[in-house]
């Protein structure tokens, strides 16, 4: 029976328990066993012994594991987009699309898996390369941790355990605490898929005690986190000499020049800004347009804000549940009416309702709230103009961030200079920053992080390259 701790091969009993709850109703939906020490000891252990399985693991066989997976994982849709709903508070709607993102991460990785590849070296290009042949080729680094966070529970699982699977590595996860249910749904997906037992451990539990433990033990010798920076520096410090990929914090920004399609980027980052209450690393945060369309194009996202519908996740058409927990709700409308008593200007929105706060518009803010400096991760966004477009791109990249940004405009001069100049690891085009296919190299700059995924990046992150050198006779 799935208790939520699977370690060696097996599910167990665990030292402790963690209650789920229903974000929206507050009602437990189930719970999951944490692990004491001992079990972590012996899931470091276990994952070392299944590294060995998995590198000797064919091709074919670990394309047979990651096709199947999306195969059952579509099989499941219903079920996983209910309990994404449930224990996430994500909308339905949105929690269907995430199910389908992660069928297709699986199937990506699986097809990349065949990739996989080396070169030859010409290695009499120099005269002490003379008698040699080399080339080289890509092994799996071992054991990868992977610490995933609430806000997509199981496509940014796929996004870390599907490469790893694909590159020959075993894995041990940790997912976020308030989010496991569907962690334990895709393992059981995983080994009925075929994935050798010993080759994933699962070990739900808080940061401090699960993940200080795998991110500090050498046997692992690939970290891959995405959550908040100050998570990301504390991982830095203490992974000691391993590989580690960070996807850290955001504050997107989106500039809107006069030529572009006004009511199509007003939709676009309604949306952006507040789908899955604004809870994801790219969602728009910073809008910035120009002066000579101001007062249309607030008309045009004021009215797509307000479009915007509010209530239980399980609802067809909800697009804004609960945030995550009503401390983080407290937290945003703190942040709110400090910028409001700093001079700042609700447009729309504001109220909260225990976890659940409304989609929120903020106009006349300034660089040094903590609604504009720091990522909000809530249903807020600021509204701002610029006079010209080199003050826009100035704007866009005043922030220690650089994830993704975003551009609506049909001047293609101005779309070059975009992408010469903003210091982010995406630029989206006549589209919300939030834009991302589960196969592009996907990642961030400056404070945002380290490395990319994206299936190909993402298996080139956990495997290393070996160098043979042959001295042929003579």
């Amino acid at each position: 029976m799935a208790t939520g701790l699977f370690i060696g091969g097996q599910w167990r009993p665990g030292a402790d328990h963690i209650a789920v709850t229903n974000k929206f109703t507050h009602q437990v939906i189930g719970q999951v066993a944490v692990p004491s020490s001992a079990d972590i000891e012996l899931a470091l252990a276990s994952a070392v012994s299944g590294a060995a399985i998995m590198s000797a693991l064919p091709t074919h066989q670990r394309y047979d594991i990651l096709s199947r997976t999306a195969q059952l994982i579509l099989a499941r849709k219903v079920s996983l987009a209910q309990t994404i709903a449930q224990e996430a508070g994500k909308p339905i709607k949105f929690a269907r699309v995430e199910v389908d993102r992660a069928a297709m991460t699986f199937q990506l990785a699986a097809e990349e898996a065949r990739r996989i590849h080396g070169e030859t070296l010409a290695l009499d290009a120099i005269p002490s390369g003379e008698g040699f042949f080399g080339f080289w080729w890509r092994k799996p680094v071992g054991v990868v941790a992977a610490i995933t966070p609430f806000n997509f529970p199981l496509n940014l699982v796929a996004h870390k355990l599907a490469p790893a699977i694909a590159a020959g590595n075993a894995f041990i996860h940790k997912p976020a605490e308030v989010t496991p249910l569907t962690a334990v749904a895709l393992m059981e997906i995983l080994l009925e898929a075929g994935l050798p037992p010993m080759a994933g451990q699962l070990l739900p539990g808080s940061g401090k005690v699960v993940g200080d433990a795998i991110v500090a033990d050498p046997r692992v010798r690939k970290v891959t986190f995405t959550g908040s920076a100050e998570v990301g520096r504390l991982i830095i410090s203490r992974a000691g000499i391993k590989k580690v990929t960070l996807e850290l914090g955001n504050s997107s920004p989106v500039i809107v020049a006069e030529d572009a399609d006004l009511e199509f980027a007003a939709r676009r980052c309604a949306i952006g800004a507040f789908a899955h209450s604004g809870q994801v690393c790219i969602s728009v945060q910073r809008i910035y347009v120009d002066q000579r369309i101001e007062d249309k194009f607030r008309d045009l996202l004021i009215a797509a804000t307000q479009a915007i519908q509010v209530g239980d996740p399980l609802l067809d058409q909800t697009d804004v549940g609960p945030m995550i927990a009503e401390k983080e709700a407290e937290r945003i409308e703190q942040w709110v009416s400090q910028a409001e008593q700093g001079g700042a200007v609700r447009l729309v929105g504001g109220q909260r309702d225990g976890a659940v706060y409304y989609p929120t518009l903020l106009d006349k803010t300034t660089a040094d709230m903590q609604v504009t400096r720091n990522e909000v991760f809530a249903p807020v966004a600021t509204f701002g103009t610029y006079a010209n477009f080199d003050e826009a791109l100035r704007a866009a990249n005043s922030t220690d961030y650089g994830l993704q940004a975003s551009l609506f405009t049909q001047n293609i001069d101005r779309v070059f200079k975009s992408i010469r100049q903003l210091d982010f690891g995406g630029v989206i085009v006549n589209d919300m920053p939030g834009f991302r296919a589960d196969h592009m190299p996907y990642g961030g700059n400056k404070q945002s992080g380290l490395g990319r995924e994206g299936l190909k990046f993402a298996i080139e992150e956990m495997t290393n390259i070996q160098t043979v050198a042959i001295r042929m006779p003579e």
